[in-house]
């Protein structure tokens, strides 16, 4: 199960927690956005019958902008996007099947394609600028 302490965990070389790292830019917006995305990440991999860690979640501003390919108006930094470990691409690929289809479309997530994210799974709880519910950054 993801739990909020592990979606503000920052993963960069000093770790600890963004809520107390960044504490000047966590608003109770963000809180609020990133129990929703908890939530929903826990439902999904309760669907998908697998628990994964979260390789990314919350970015500050100021983190966001060092993180290699990050959008600049990246969904992490409204806390309306995951980052879930997929080493084996086993999540991609069953998000990318009938029953994963189905289950974003229930939950209302949006899912990066596979080919955009090795080693990890993308989700968010807002559609992209294409509307699919699979979509290319």
């Amino acid at each position: 199960m993801v739990t909020l302490d592990d979606y503000f965990r920052a993963h960069d070389a000093e770790g600890g927690d963004w809520r107390k790292r960044a504490a000047l830019a966590f608003t109770p917006t963000l809180e609020a956005n990133a129990e929703r995305t908890v939530s929903l990440a826990n439902q999904l991999l309760d669907a998908f019958g697998e628990w994964r860690q979260v390789v990314s979640g919350w970015r500050p501003p100021a983190y966001n902008v060092i993180v290699p390919n990050a959008a600049k108006y990246s969904m992490h930094l409204t806390c309306e996007a995951v980052d879930l470990e997929d080493h084996d691409g086993e999540l991609d690929e069953w998000i990318a099947g009938v029953e994963g289809l189905e289950a974003l479309k229930r939950l209302g997530l949006w899912a990066e394609h596979q080919a955009a994210t090795k080693g990890w799974c993308h989700v968010q709880t807002k559609p992209p600028k294409s509307g699919r519910r699979i979509f290319y950054p």
